[in-house]
């Protein structure tokens, strides 16, 4: 199984995925006295064992997410398993009442959830949007597409307007998922992502993104919602060069395929 993981193919970046020099980075530039604590915290609720791989891809995702710490919330041995055999840098962790992390990101692969921890940050995606409405001081993203969008009680005619209105309704910061990406705040801020293509329409590929967007998150300790919206846009953009840039190596793309190419884009 690991070698699913650590085996991957080499990747060159293409011309056209090459950043300008004054390109604002993905990643917090780190000090010299950096250590694996300040560089962020980032903790991971996702899988089950109907879904044990969204725990590895939503993993995977946070692992190259900036945050020096990883760790996966242990409530399932499959899914356990294929996280610790993929990545044995990750720490696994039984109760969430101790533990004391920058960022959380709950839900992917539809892991039970029987309560929500504390954390500065809140990334909630796939069966944890059912949390929307939770109390949180902090700063909460969900991360719906349209069809969870609906399930929330929000029709899709506009996708610029119906952001905006979940943002406001639900006072939090709304990733509405699908081809130009939306990135809407309750304060009004609003922004489309033009990267990501029909490439990331795989099954898996979001797993990634809340990981990744959930440890950019815990690196980088945005305050407000107008910075987290920008870091949220940060990894949307980062995700979709990803894609591109596994495009160029493989027909069709997969999963898998842009969780390789992500260190490439992060560099």
């Amino acid at each position: 199984m690991a070698e699913l993981f650590f085996l991957f193919p080499t990747f060159s970046t293409s011309l056209s995925l090459t950043m300008p020099n004054n390109f604002d980075p993905y990643l917090p530039e780190l000090p010299v006295d950096a250590h694996k604590y300040s560089r962020g915290v980032v903790g991971v609720i996702a899988g089950s064992e109907n879904y044990p791989g969204a725990a590895v891809l939503s993993v995977g995702g946070a692992r190259r997410g900036g945050a020096g710490y990883v760790k996966y919330f242990s409530q399932y041995t499959f899914p356990t398993q294929l996280v610790l055999q993929a990545y044995p840098d990750v720490v696994p962790i039984s109760d969430l009442e101790s533990e004391k992390c920058d960022a959380w990101v709950i839900g992917s692969g539809a892991p039970e959830i029987a309560r929500v921890p504390k954390a500065p940050i809140l990334v909630l995606d796939g069966s944890a949007l059912s949390l929307t409405n939770i109390v949180h001081e902090g700063i909460t993203i969900i991360t719906p597409h349209e069809g969870e969008a609906e399930k929330l009680g929000y029709l899709v005619k506009n996708r610029k307007e119906t952001a905006l209105k979940m943002a406001r309704d639900l006072n939090v910061i709304v990733v509405l998922k699908g081809p130009g990406t939306i990135v809407a705040t309750p304060d009004g801020f609003l922004e489309v992502d033009k990267i990501g293509g029909i490439e990331l329409a795989s099954a898996g590929t979001g797993d990634i993104l809340a990981g990744l967007m959930a440890s950019m998150m815990a690196a980088w300790r945005p305050t407000n919602f107008e910075d987290a919206a920008k870091i949220a846009l940060k990894s949307i953009k980062a995700h979709g060069l990803a894609g591109k840039l596994a495009a160029e190596k493989s027909h069709p793309v997969v999963a898998t395929d842009v969780l390789r190419a992500l260190p490439k884009v992060l560099r």
